[in-house]
């Protein structure tokens, strides 16, 4: 029998994409009568959106396709640009009864070093904003999408709400958002809104993070005030103590205390050790050295040849005129301070007293504002953010149908053709290994309890990232890195070493100040002794 012909996955991916986008036209075109909201890009966008008109923000919006693909997206055309461009509603969407899913497709096809790509759902322009004149002020209710530039790399999850009480709009930032993905990829960003108060948000269809919009664990403020505020008015009075220890006021410096006895007195026991080389010195001229022959004695004054190491000194204990060293003085005490005792008239730290919150309220939902327009408002210093699929449902699974028809099989021909290439530029083997090891650091750095370390971690993966001939040691090392902050985080920091103080029996009546006085004391001791050493002769040349 015959040898089975295999086909390439190149091409297997190509006939599957094929199969799949015409698979994709049938479902897209029912499951579009169930959407709220949907836009593919197919046609072009200037007939439907609508284009800031502010002179800020002028980069260019263009139809473009994907790389790769027939499929046709919102494409950002030019780096370091301002964009902003918007959608009016046909009818305004409520964000208060049942499920509500925010979805949609970035393809960042040059990166993403510093820029935004999110979405921004507006609310209705009675509350005074103008499609033409669409900006960074017109009021959303719900901003959702990846963002990074500098420390910041986060899935955004924002949502502005009115306080019941005060009227102010206040903005609530969902705690440890994901990350977002550091490769060229399509990638679909999936909020779901539930009746129960629950948020999940999705990439590539995979659960990512889980919040409660009433949980203030969950948001940043808390959508819920705090029922007590420190009060504003409440002063500290005058004669409030906050001194636990004071120094006694009884207490007298003993007789025989010498503050002027010094740290440290020479050792007269000492001894010259045997081999010493009194004669010779530490340094000698380099007898290597020559005159330059472009010197001139009359400009630049007599040559002298530079120092180098006497190298009779290496095997001698010393050399030059050997002085007795120094020792620390038993005698010394340093400044006497009365001892502390317990404050008879300390009150404790002193705090405002706490009084109703005047912004406190109580609901059992978020009192969210309608969608009435869905804008993009983004500062980049990247081109090619491609924008596609664009979705509003009032179901999760038709989001996830969504996914299957408009975004898998692009990921999948993407993904393919990102290992052909890896493969055909022999990176296979350690460039995989390190996809795999950032893909981990990346989810480690979204663990809760690292969120403080969250923006260091972020750099210093890029960092490695921006070095192709990045070594499996650094890897491991970064590695190493985050082993230390869980370690840290588990056991506490290192203690610091108690500082050993050179005194008497009688000196440990003094307080903290003494100690202050004595680290003063031996810099200036050390200044001293370090000024009274022969300066070394470095230069080659003399100054006139």
């Amino acid at each position: 029998m015959g040898e089975r012909k295999r086909i390439p996955l190149g091409i297997f991916a190509v006939l599957l994409f094929i199969s799949a986008s015409s698979f994709q036209f049938l479902c897209a075109t029912e499951d579009a009568e169930d959407a709220i909201f949907y836009e593919s890009f197919d046609e072009d966008f200037e007939d439907r959106w609508i284009v800031s008109q502010k002179e800020e923000y002028s980069g260019v919006w263009k139809h473009a396709k994907s790389e790769g693909h027939d499929d046709h997206g919102l494409l950002v055309s030019e780096k370091a640009r301002k964009y902003a461009i918007v959608k009016e509603l046909d009818e305004a969407v409520s964000l208060k009864d049942g499920t509500v899913v925010l979805q949609f497709e970035t393809r960042l096809q040059n990166g993403l070093e510093c820029g935004g790509a999110y979405i921004k759902y507006l609310r209705p322009q009675d509350t005074g904003w103008k499609s033409k004149e669409f900006d960074n002020e017109s009021p959303y209710s719900i901003m959702f999408g990846p963002d990074k530039c500098g420390p910041t790399n986060k899935v955004h999850f924002i949502f502005k709400h009115k306080n019941p009480k005060t009227g102010e709009y206040v903005e609530h930032h969902l705690k440890n958002p994901p990350s977002v993905p550091s490769d060229k990829l399509t990638h679909v960003y999936t909020a779901i809104l539930k009746q129960d108060n629950e948020v999940q948000i999705l990439l590539d269809g995979e659960q990512k993070k889980k919040a409660n919009f009433l949980s203030a664990d969950d948001f940043e403020p808390p959508l819920i005030p705090t029922k007590t505020i420190p009060d504003p008015d409440d002063k500290k009075p005058e004669d409030w103590d906050e001194r636990e220890k004071i120094p006694d006021p009884i207490a007298v410096k003993p007789d025989d205390w010498d503050e002027d006895a010094p740290l440290e007195i020479v050792d007269e026991e000492a001894e010259k050790p045997e081999g010493w080389l009194d004669d010779e010195p530490e340094e000698i001229d380099d007898p290597e050295a020559t005159k330059p022959e472009d010197w001139d004695d009359e400009e630049d004054g007599e040559w002298e040849a530079p120092k180098v190491e006497n190298p009779k000194c290496e095997a001698a204990p010393g050399c030059g005129e050997w002085k007795r060293p120094m020792k620390s003085n038993p005698a010394y005490k340093g400044k006497w301070y009365a001892p502390l005792i317990e404050n008879p008239a300390y009150k404790g730290i002193w705090k405002p007293r706490d009084i109703p919150n005047p912004a406190y309220f109580e609901l059992k939902k978020p009192d969210f504002e309608p969608i009435a327009a869905i804008g993009i408002e983004i500062w980049t210093m990247q081109d090619g953010i491609l924008f596609d699929n664009i979705l509003i449902a009032k179901d999760d699974k038709i989001a996830e149908s969504y996914r299957e028809t408009t975004w898998k099989p692009k990921f999948s021909v993407e993904k393919e053709k990102q290992k052909e290439e890896e493969a055909e530029a022999g990176s296979s083997g350690i460039a995989g290994f390190q996809k795999k090891v950032f893909d981990l650091l990346y989810k480690i750095a979204d663990i809760p309890f690292l969120s403080a370390y969250k923006p260091k971690i972020h750099d210093l993966i890029e960092k490695g990232q921006e070095q192709p001939n990045l070594t499996v040691g650094i890897l491991v090392a970064i590695l190493v890195v985050f082993v230390s902050i869980f370690f840290r985080i588990i056991f506490g920091g290192k203690k610091q070493p108690t500082k050993v103080e050179k005194t008497n029996v009688e000196s440990s009546t003094t307080n903290k100040k003494s100690v202050e006085n004595v680290e003063n004391e031996e810099n200036k001791e050390k200044e001293e002794s370090s000024s009274s050493a022969p300066a070394r002769r470095r230069s080659i040349r003399r100054e006139n």
